[in-house]
């Protein structure tokens, strides 16, 4: 996978074809995943540069909008005093980032919308249900990724996590990777999350959900992270 650095616009030789070139290698890998159904990181990634370019074009017009004016005249009339902009030195480097931003911005939003696109009909194979009743402490349980037509569950341990943005505060999920088991008429999931309670002693009444997909899907790259927000989400309402 070739990835995108965040800095990408500006660092290094600022030159329009080259730039091109970086985001265009990048763009391609990101359709490469996509077509493999490989939504993350690529997803997140590309929200993220379109972010910093819509940043860096605010900062760009902001600079210019705050450029010295001069006065022009006065309007005797009005009773005011006119004045008109100064405009700003030329300059090579800021033309051509200016340049590569103004291509870059719809690349990066059409690329979006195809991973979006993406990932509403992947979410349409995949469901989640408690196993189980739910206690009231929910923070920390186990995850199992359930493939029907493989027939094996993979278990994770959860913890939710609580962290701070600028604007709010934000749920996370981490997960550990505990067994893969496969399910059988005699081992059910209800069989095994007994049998994590009774192995592992320090979650005595774990909070446990089934995430379901009626597709095999990469696991690291999408199953995985879609079962982390879901189970965010169903934690949250609840």
């Amino acid at each position: 996978m070739r990835n995108l650095e965040k800095d990408w616009l500006t660092a290094g030789l600022i030159d329009f074809e080259y730039k091109k070139y970086l985001l265009l290698a990048y763009l391609q890998s990101v359709k490469t995943n996509f077509k493999e159904k490989k939504l993350y990181p690529d997803l997140s990634d590309l929200q993220r540069h379109y972010e910093y370019s819509m940043y860096f074009k605010d900062g760009l017009q902001q600079m210019a909008k705050n450029f010295p004016k001069r006065i022009k005249g006065l309007d005797s009339d009005a009773l005011q005093v006119n004045y008109e902009e100064v405009k700003q030195p030329e300059n090579e480097v800021i033309s051509e980032m200016q340049s590569i931003m103004e291509y870059a911005l719809p690349k990066f939003k059409y690329s979006i919308e195809e991973g979006k696109e993406l990932l509403s009909k992947v979410e349409k194979g995949i469901s989640i249900a408690p196993i189980g009743v739910l206690p009231l402490y929910k923070n920390e349980g186990y995850l199992f990724l359930y493939e029907p037509c493989i027939q094996e569950t993979r278990i994770y341990q959860f913890n939710l996590t609580i962290f701070e943005n600028n604007h709010e505060k934000c749920r996370g999920l981490k997960t550990f990777y505990v067994d893969t088991i496969r399910r059988s008429m005699a081992n059910t999931f209800e069989n095994m999350k007994i049998d994590l309670v009774k192995k592992y002693k320090h979650l005595p009444n774990p909070a446990t959900f089934l995430v379901e997909s009626s597709s095999i899907l990469p696991l690291e790259e999408t199953f995985l992270p879609i079962a982390q927000r879901k189970v965010v989400e169903m934690v949250s309402a609840a």
